[in-house]
């Protein structure tokens, strides 16, 4: 009898050992092939910092932003990364989405390094190239300095040169523009190749009276899957903040990530790495006040082609979680 118990329980002690270990939890994030958001998911993928947190992170490919929210909306991914706006706007029109921090970067106003422009009043009568469109909200905060400062609208005195940033990039080296507005990456090539700053975006924006350190990108998720799975959620949000910390300490965390960052020489990789480093958010909750004193200068100038039919900030566009 003896004998017949020790062989039961060595024969469930070998079918334990041999059974398949719990198959992690898969969190599918749609993303573009190329751009800085890929830096960080490859970090987190590479040194297993998903796998730490009881996910299993997966990169879904997309050509483009719209494509990025069609899938999130069609349930394709289980989040992508953008803006607040854009949840503040998506929020109005019933789809309940939920957005943890993931960059402050924003942009800023270059011209030629020899241009005589000192001020954005030596721009009056000049041309400026603008990645993203009218609505760009770096373009829509300058607008509003312009005319705190100047008792003009820069849209009226100037004339704009809308196009994507490789567009805006080239326009702004080749002097086809007298200043250019882009996303922080190509600004930080830009200077690398003889721009020069004449204002940033933070700085136009705590003359306003904003927070510049209110995260404008975030990851955005379904609140459907953060009420039904907070561990998951949370774990994303921890997986993130460790690759964050990680690539803000370590360069060699970098020189693996060199290929993908489209830098063409030394100068270019030191400027994404400092520029991506100062984009880094705090871990602390975003502050909302802040959050909807942006909201309303964004409504005054952005009105509906930017945020549709949301008239306010929406509650629970923050992410409240660990």
């Amino acid at each position: 009898m003896f004998d017949r118990l020790c062989l039961g329980a060595a024969a469930l002690v070998a079918l334990l050992s041999t059974a398949p270990a719990a198959v992690a939890e898969e969190l599918t994030i749609g993303t573009l092939a190329t751009g800085t958001v890929r830096w960080e998911l490859d970090t987190i993928q590479h040194y297993g910092l998903d796998k730490a947190e009881g996910f299993d992170l997966k990169i879904t490919e997309l050509a483009g932003n719209p494509a990025t929210q069609v899938a999130l909306a069609g349930g394709e991914v289980d989040a992508i990364v953008s803006d607040w706006l854009w949840v503040a706007q998506q929020r109005a029109e019933g789809k309940n989405y939920v957005f943890i921090p993931f960059s402050t970067a924003v942009g800023a106003l270059l011209v030629p390094e020899d241009s005589p422009a000192k001020t954005l009043a030596d721009l009056k009568g000049k041309k400026i190239g603008i990645a993203g469109g009218p609505v760009d909200k770096s373009w829509l905060i300058l607008r509003a300095y312009a005319r705190q400062e100047m008792g003009e609208d820069l849209a009226a005195v100037t004339e704009q040169v809308f196009g994507a940033p490789p567009v805006i990039y080239e326009a702004g080296l080749s002097g086809e523009v007298d200043g250019a507005i882009n996303f922080w990456n190509f600004l930080a090539k830009m200077k690398v190749h003889g721009m020069r700053e004449l204002i940033s975006v933070a700085d136009a924006a705590t003359a306003l009276g904003l927070d510049p350190d209110t995260p404008l990108l975030g990851y955005v998720l379904d609140e459907k899957l953060v009420q039904e799975k907070p561990e998951l959620a949370a774990a994303l949000k921890r997986a993130s903040r460790a690759a964050k910390e990680m690539l803000l300490t370590d360069d060699t965390a970098w020189d693996r990530i060199r290929p993908m960052m489209n830098a063409d020489d030394d100068a270019e990789f030191a400027a994404l790495r400092e520029g991506w480093r100062q984009g880094v958010p705090s871990d602390a909750p975003v502050d909302e006040a802040n959050a909807a004193k942006v909201f309303a200068l964004m409504a005054e100038l952005g009105g509906e082609e930017l945020l549709g039919s949301a008239k306010q900030l929406p509650e629970g566009i923050f992410y409240k979680g660990d």
